[in-house]
C-alpha cells in the first residue's frame, strides 16, 4: 500500500489551479492557430488572433486567461492500492483550491446557497470533485475551471432508442446553434452518450478533456464526431460569433452501455479558453 500525504493534494492542487488558469494547453493553442489559418471570414480571423495574444499575455504575465475563473471541476483517479494519509482526501482537494485562488489571485465565483441569499463563498469552493477508483497505486489529479458562459449552455435529452444517430446530431447540432455566441466560440463540444441522465452528463464534461485531434478509438464513434463537427461548423457562427468557418475546434464524445428504452444525450461545451492541467501522485 502506497501512501500519499493530504498535504501534497492541496500542493498539487493549487499549482494546478493557477497553471490552468495562466497557461492554456498546447493542444488548444495549435487548433486555434489552425483554426485562425484555415477562416476565411476577415473579423473572425480577426478574434481568433486576438485569442492567441491573450494567451501569449497570460502566460508572460500570470494573469488569467479570462475574467472568468471558472468553477473548479476536479476529476480524481485514486488507485485502490493508494493510501490518503494525514487529512482527508476531499478536504485536501478543497483546501488546494482555496490556496490556488487566493495565492494567483483568481476571480472567486461560487455562492452558497445557490438560490435566495446567494453569497460569495469567498475563495472559490466547494469545488466539484469526481472520484474514480481504478487500479494502481497512483492518484491522478485533473483540475478543469469550468467557465459559467459555457456551462450554462449545457443540455441533456433523454432520446428514444429509435431516434438513433439522426436524434443524437440534431440534438447537438441544436444546442450549438442556440448557444449561439454565448459561450465564447470557437467551442469544443463534449458529448456524453448512454449510461443515466446524471452520468450521461458526466461522460459530456470527461469528453472535453481529451486532446484536440485526438479521435474516439471506437471508429463508429470517431465517425460520428467527425460528422457532428461538421454539422456544427456549418452552422456559421464562428470565433466570438462573427461568422465564419470554424465555430468549433473539435466535438468529442464518450459513452457508456444505456437501458434498452433509453437513448440519453448530454451535452457540455466548453469555450475556447479551454483550460485543465493535472498530474499524477
Amino acid at each position: 500500500m502506497r501512501e500519499i500525504q493530504a498535504h501534497q493534494i492541496t500542493e498539487a492542487v493549487a499549482r494546478l489551479c493557477q497553471q490552468a488558469n495562466f497557461d492554456l494547453p498546447p493542444d488548444i493553442l495549435a487548433a486555434l492557430e489552425q483554426a485562425r489559418s484555415e477562416e476565411a471570414s476577415p473579423e473572425a480571423r480577426a478574434a481568433l488572433g486576438q485569442l492567441l495574444e491573450n494567451a501569449r499575455i497570460a502566460l508572460s504575465e500570470r494573469v488569467p486567461l479570462c475574467q472568468d475563473c471558472g468553477y473548479t471541476i476536479v476529476f480524481l483517479e485514486l488507485g485502490q492500492d493508494c493510501h490518503v494519509v494525514g487529512g482527508d482526501l476531499s478536504a485536501a482537494v478543497q483546501n488546494g483550491v482555496r490556496q490556488g485562488y487566493g495565492e494567483g489571485f483568481l476571480r472567486k465565483s461560487i455562492v452558497n446557497p445557490p438560490i435566495f441569499q446567494r453569497a460569495n463563498t469567498g475563495d472559490n469552493t466547494p469545488a466539484a470533485i469526481h472520484t474514480e477508483v481504478v487500479p494502481g497505486d497512483r492518484l491522478r489529479i485533473v483540475v478543469m475551471p469550468k467557465g459559467g458562459g459555457s456551462e450554462n449552455m449545457s443540455a441533456l435529452a433523454m432520446l428514444t432508442p429509435a431516434q438513433g444517430t439522426k436524434g443524437v446530431v440534431d440534438f447537438v447540432a441544436a444546442t450549438v446553434d442556440r448557444a449561439g455566441s454565448n459561450p465564447c466560440p470557437p467551442v469544443i463540444v463534449g458529448v456524453g452518450i448512454g449510461g443515466t441522465a446524471d452520468y450521461a452528463m458526466y461522460l459530456a464534461k470527461k469528453a472535453i478533456l481529451r486532446d484536440i485531434g485526438k479521435p474516439h478509438p471506437d471508429p463508429q464513434i470517431a465517425g460520428l464526431e467527425k460528422e457532428l463537427l461538421e454539422r456544427v461548423n456549418g452552422l456559421g457562427i464562428g470565433a466570438q460569433g462573427y461568422g465564419g468557418l470554424v465555430t468549433a475546434l473539435a466535438v468529442h464524445i464518450e459513452t457508456y452501455p444505456a437501458h434498452i428504452a433509453s437513448l440519453p444525450v448530454a451535452v457540455s461545451i466548453q469555450c475556447h479558453s479551454a483550460r485543465h492541467r493535472e498530474t499524477e501522485l
